[in-house]
């Protein structure tokens, strides 16, 4: 488990690393928008992400809910794939969790509406697949361990990075979900802030509690 947490840490900590695994994370970012909106009814139309770490997931429908939900799953749902994909792990279902993750990428290239999207997805694809075909199931394992432990680190680097926007970077408030979901419902932005941090903070620790019950 050291070496698995040694090589999340690589994957999601270091700048290096980052710049790459960060645009993963960012892509499942922008699924969180994109299903929580198809779980409401709502209609995605595309989904773009860009070299910043940016994306966008535009839906749309009827009602206030939808556009509500959709916005709040964005920064939590690396942390909720993590600690899932940690819990299939653990209990035995790495095969089921290798492969449905594998559809899902091919499916999500349906919506993506930029190129240099397409290539992430491709690329997260082809690790997944790559793991599919050539890896022992010990292996498959061992790398969906490390995939999730580094989505969990994504998942609170990225809370911290929100946070940063609202108290240090406001001139970058427009790309912040929080702001927008203020700007929708007239909740304050910290009220949303609180709710990323439950959820987040929450999944880390059931993701932890999954590995020390082992």
């Amino acid at each position: 488990m050291l070496a698995i947490a040694a090589v999340a840490a690589a994957l999601s900590i270091p700048r290096v690393s980052w710049q790459y695994f960060g645009l993963f994370t960012t892509l499942v970012h922008e699924l969180g928008h994109a299903f929580a909106a198809v779980l409401t009814g709502r209609i995605v139309h595309g989904i773009r992400i860009h070299r910043n770490h940016s994306g966008d997931a535009v839906s749309s429908g009827r009602g206030v809910v939808g556009p509500i939900v959709s916005g709040v799953f964005g920064y939590p749902a690396p942390a909720i794939v993590g600690a899932a994909l940690l819990w299939s792990i653990v209990n035995g279902y790495t095969a089921i969790a290798l492969f449905a993750g594998g559809v899902i990428l091919v499916l999500t290239i349906l919506v993506i509406r930029n190129l240099f999207g397409i290539l992430v997805v491709l690329a997260s694809a082809g690790v997944s697949a790559a793991l599919w075909f050539y890896a022992s199931p010990t292996v498959q394992g061992y790398a969906l361990l490390a995939i999730a432990i580094a989505l969990l680190v994504g998942s609170l680097r990225g809370l911290a990075t929100v946070i940063g926007v609202h108290t240090s970077r406001r001139s970058q408030l427009a790309s912040s979900d929080a702001y927008l979901l203020f700007r929708r419902t007239g909740v304050p932005s910290p009220v949303w802030l609180a709710i990323f941090a439950i959820v987040i903070i929450g999944c880390c620790a059931l993701a932890l509690g999954t590995v020390l019950s082992r």
